[in-house]
């Protein structure tokens, strides 16, 4: 198939990559022209519009920071819904608002195209490798016919109800990361403060029942200081402010998430927005006067 692709930054650039790798040809665009060159680079053509993506591809996938831009590009002036076919696929991985997906779906339906929304965890180490986890909304026959291509970009692929569902997953998804990241930081200021090796308490908890793939994942780049963005803070604060307002529209407290997402906010008011969401331990770092670090050789 020729597949579009619209969104080519940290996540969506890979894969796009993985999308060539599988064989398809790929039309790609981006409003960064840096990033879109690099995908041109590495054999896929050059869109000259989301319109034109659409005009010339069987697939549309769009992976792009938030609801607004996903509805720019599928729904404004030069969208894909300009240039999109009858009997086309739009899938957007894009981590956004369940209520945006539903509005999206419905236009995408007038016009007679299909859509999935099949937003992605595993930030960009899990995108380099085709092993993201997708979580899919949509109807079953939908996902059935996608499910080769998705699973060149992911290994866990998933079906969680109609559309919007896939969101809804999502969302669920960003708080328990969230809070689990808080949560170790909390931990790791404790024990550094306590004159504990963070390492040595990391490798001693990481096989018990408190051992995660965020643990895993995310400790080793705090004490390391390494907190290049896999996915930035700002993301993730944004993908928490969706969670309470579709908790408020049904009526769920999430005490903790408000309280994640009040840490966000403040690192983003710092500066820290572009950070990796690791840098969540900074904040309790503040508040303790200690930094995560290990004992200099010695001590």
């Amino acid at each position: 198939m020729t597949i579009g692709f619209i969104g080519l930054g940290i996540m969506g650039k890979p894969m796009a990559r993985n999308v060539l790798k599988g064989g398809h040809a790929v039309v790609a665009y981006d409003v960064t022209a840096a990033s879109l060159d690099a995908v041109v680079g590495d054999g896929a053509a050059r869109g000259e519009s989301c319109a034109d993506v659409a005009a010339r591809s069987e697939v549309v996938i769009t992976m792009l920071p938030d609801g607004p831009e996903v509805e720019q590009a599928m729904l404004g002036a030069n969208g894909v819904l300009e240039g999109a076919r009858a009997g086309a696929v739009a899938i957007d991985m894009s981590s956004i608002s369940p209520l945006v997906s539903q509005k999206v779906a419905a236009a995408c339906a007038a016009k007679g195209v299909e859509f999935l929304d099949a937003p992605v965890s595993g930030g960009e180490p899990k995108a380099i490798d085709a092993t993201l986890a997708i979580m899919v909304g949509g109807k079953a026959e939908v996902f059935e016919s996608m499910t080769p291509l998705l699973r060149l970009m992911g290994s866990s692929v998933t079906l969680t109800g109609a559309v919007g569902a896939g969101n809804v997953t999502k969302l669920a998804n960003q708080i328990m990361v969230a809070c689990n990241i808080a949560a170790m930081g909390e931990a790791l200021v404790l024990a550094t403060k306590c004159g504990l090796d963070p390492e040595v308490v990391f490798q001693a908890v990481k096989g018990g029942l408190a051992g995660s793939t965020v643990l895993n994942a995310k400790a080793p780049m705090v004490i390391g200081r390494n907190f290049k963005p896999g996915f930035r803070i700002r993301l993730h604060e944004k993908d928490l402010r969706n969670a309470l307002l579709a908790a408020e529209s049904v009526k769920v407290s999430l005490p903790l998430t408000s309280l994640v997402q009040q840490m966000l906010i403040s690192l983003m008011n710092s500066g820290s927005g572009d950070l990796d969401h690791s840098a969540i331990v900074t904040f309790l770092e503040g508040m303790a006067g200690t930094e995560v670090q290990r004992p200099s050789p010695g001590k």
